[in-house]
């Protein structure tokens, strides 16, 4: 059989620690899950780390694992395990899991541990044995929610399908619906934690958790950067040039808001505390969009030509300066 070096899968050296490996795994088993990667061979490879991850995660498959001899380098298709092996260590019917996965795993690991027996593209558990209690992979997935719901808190349904063992021990997808309480002021980016919502463990270990990363959906009138919240404030040309009071909407309601006199196209007002809520809130950010009556209207056409007959105004003389 061929030999597999684990460590060389994950990535390690053999002297890695235990936290070094939890590392390795999930950064490789995100990398290439069948579901969201785009290499050609992420299923064999997804199989391989969790293989290796299965070996060297668990402290007594893996010291029996780096005894194996001197020879472990050589990587040879004709590797036997040492004669005395199923005397020294015995996993026979030990069972594993794939972080809740229907992949096979090698010969090379079948005739080392011997813990695991394939039905029906699955995995089971051996009854002899039991199995080592583990916990369940954590699940990530976004949710959509409006900018109204950071804002106040709300309780939201998802339904997503998610990883479900059957009576039969056959993985399916299975659609959840969710009731969630989204945190008041949570950022685009930012995880919500459901615990013990992921996937089930092994051995009768506990499920892993649910990490739901939190998307916005587009508004029709706001934008957010982090905590901020912006809106684009459509001002007459006599306002921006004349300063007063409108009336800007805000998510909190509407604000009578001072035009400063002589304000410019993209001029950003800024109103404190209005963002987004919490400890350290975020502002709110009015950036005033100059809009010209249109010169169809014959009095606007007229007024325009007053102007620059009139007036001694050239906006672009400072590109001009110094020469």
């Amino acid at each position: 059989m061929e030999y597999k070096d684990y460590y060389e899968t994950l990535g390690l050296a053999r002297d890695a620690s235990q936290d070094d490996i939890k590392r390795a795994y999930r950064k490789f088993a995100r990398k290439y899950h069948p579901d969201v990667s785009k290499e050609a061979d992420a299923e064999t490879q997804f199989k391989a780390v969790g293989e290796a991850y299965e070996v060297l995660k668990d402290p007594e498959k893996r010291e029996a694992y780096d005894q194996l001899g001197a020879n472990w380098k050589d990587g040879q298709q004709g590797f036997e395990p040492p004669p005395d092996w199923e005397q020294q260590f015995d996993f026979g019917g030990g069972g594993y899991t794939q972080g809740g996965s229907t992949h096979d795993f090698s010969s090379f690991f079948d005739d080392l541990f011997g813990g695991a027996q394939s039905h029906g593209g699955s995995y089971y558990q051996s009854s002899r044995g039991g199995g080592f209690p583990s916990k369940g992979e954590n699940v990530r997935a976004k949710v959509m929610i409006d900018l109204e719901d950071s804002i106040n808190g709300e309780v939201r349904s998802f339904s997503l399908h998610m990883p479900e063992m059957d009576q039969s021990g056959q993985m399916v997808s299975k659609l959840r619906t969710l009731k969630v309480k989204i945190p008041k002021g949570i950022k685009e980016g930012q995880t919500i934690r459901l615990s013990k919502q992921g996937n089930q463990g092994a051995g009768g270990g506990e499920r892993g958790d649910l990490l739901l990363e939190v998307v916005f959906n587009t508004h029709r009138l706001y934008t957010i950067d982090g905590k901020d919240i912006y809106l684009n404030l459509p001002v007459a040309p006599w306002e921006a040039s004349l300063g007063g009071k409108v009336s800007v909407p805000t998510p909190f309601g509407n604000v009578e808001m001072k035009i400063p006199e002589s304000s410019q196209q993209g001029r950003k007002l800024r109103l404190k505390g209005r963002g987004l809520p919490g400890k350290g809130a975020g502002d709110f950010y009015v950036v005033l969009q100059i809009m010209l009556p249109p010169v169809s209207d014959p009095k606007v056409k007229a007024f325009n030509e007053k102007m620059r007959d009139e007036l001694d105004f050239d906006p672009r003389s400072y590109l001009f300066q110094g020469e």
